[in-house]
């Protein structure tokens, strides 16, 4: 399996990392999306109906539905620190996982665990 560090050494290769200041919404619930995201810096909290259901740290991704078919949002990502994102879209999504295979299960366990969280919550 990929480390964080494994992680962030892939997103780190994109171009244009963003900035979020602490409080700021990456996304909100129900917004259609087409990039992902992995947390180069600082930490980001995932909400649903306002409440915080999960807080991501350094090396994590989230956002992966927008590349696997899901139309809309499932949560609402806010910066929880000052934080620095990379973001992959469809074709850098697939060009990472010709590169690093494991790259690809290493998302999708990390999908799959976030939405039995959120089955769990509901």
């Amino acid at each position: 399996m990929l480390s964080p560090a494994d992680t962030v050494a892939i997103f780190q290769k994109q171009p244009e990392p963003q900035a979020f200041e602490a409080g700021a919404v990456i996304f909100a619930e129900g917004q259609s999306g087409d990039v992902m995201y992995g947390i180069l810096e600082g930490e980001v909290d995932l909400l649903i109906n306002s409440k915080v259901i999960d807080t991501l740290q350094h090396g994590s991704v989230f956002g992966v539905g927008a590349l696997v078919g899901v139309l809309n949002r499932g949560y609402t990502a806010v910066a929880k620190t000052n934080c620095k994102l990379a973001s992959l879209d469809e074709y850098r999504f697939l060009f990472a996982v010709q590169e690093t295979p494991m790259f690809a299960l290493q998302v999708m366990k990390d999908y799959a665990n976030r939405m039995a969280h959120l089955e769990q919550l509901a």
